[in-house]
Order: structure tokens, then C-alpha cells, then sequence
């Protein structure tokens, strides 16, 4: 279960937008990082207020696919930062990754590492990917 602390990570890294935008993966986005889906209407522009329960619940299916794929018990620290780091990516890039070998065998120590590999987006090196990366990893290590 996040923490308000892995929260506010999130929303540092995704920045509110009260409007549809394409985000650098290509993707149409909204509020905190919200990808929208077939069928979802977002009409007029949305305040912070209306956004906290799709942030949550965004938060939840990122939470669902940790504790899913996850095995092996976490600090708040790491969960904090294992969920920033699907909620940013989704659950289909924890499943296939090293880090969550790496994590599932208690190799703690080498989460950072592993985390600190997934700064590209659209198939370019994005220099907020960095430093969020950096975050989650020192996060985890914390």
C-alpha cells in the first residue's frame, strides 16, 4: 500500500494537467499522468480536486500489479518506489524485468541498478526519466 510520501512522489514526477496532452511515450494523457482509455471523455478543463480519485485509482492498479508480481516482502520505502515505478510504466514492464528477478530472489541491493535502467521513452533518453529513476532508486535503497 502506498504511503502519502510515495504519493506526493508521484505527483512530483507527473505534473497536473487539466487537459488531454500526448505525453513523451506517445500516449494521450491527462491529470497526473492518467493515460486515457477508449471511451474515456475528459470535456473541459479539470481541477486537482476532480483528478484525486483518478489518481488513486490509477495508484490502486498499480498496487494490484505489485503485489501480484511481487513476492517477497518490502519496506514502505521500496513499495513507495516500486509503485511509482509501475505506476509510471505499467504492470507489463515490472512482469518482464530484470528488476523484479532481481527483487523476487531478495536481491535488494541490485534493485537501484535495475531501476536506474528505465530512462527512455518513445525510444528517446529523457532526462526527467533520469532523474526520477534516481529517486525511485534511492528510495528503494532507503
Amino acid at each position: 500500500m502506498i504511503s502519502p510520501n510515495g504519493i506526493r512522489l508521484i505527483k512530483s514526477f507527473e505534473s497536473f494537467s487539466p487537459i488531454p496532452y500526448i505525453c513523451p511515450a506517445g500516449y494521450s494523457t491527462i491529470l497526473w499522468g492518467h493515460v486515457i482509455k477508449s471511451g474515456e471523455v475528459f470535456d473541459h478543463p479539470y481541477t486537482e480536486e476532480e483528478g484525486e480519485p483518478i489518481l488513486l485509482k490509477d495508484i490502486s492498479v498499480a498496487e494490484r500489479a505489485n503485489s501480484r508480481l511481487i513476492r517477497v516482502p518490502l519496506t514502505q520505502n521500496m513499495e513507495d518506489s516500486l509503485i511509482s515505478f509501475t505506476f509510471n510504466l505499467g504492470s507489463g514492464a515490472l512482469q518482464a524485468s530484470t528488476l523484479r528477478q532481481v527483487i523476487n530472489r531478495q536481491e535488494y541491493e541490485e534493485a537501484p541498478a535495475q531501476i536506474r535502467r528505465w530512462i527512455y521513452a518513445g525510444g528517446r533518453r529523457l532526462s526527467g526519466l533520469i532523474k526520477r529513476r534516481y529517486i525511485e532508486a534511492r528510495l528503494f535503497a532507503t
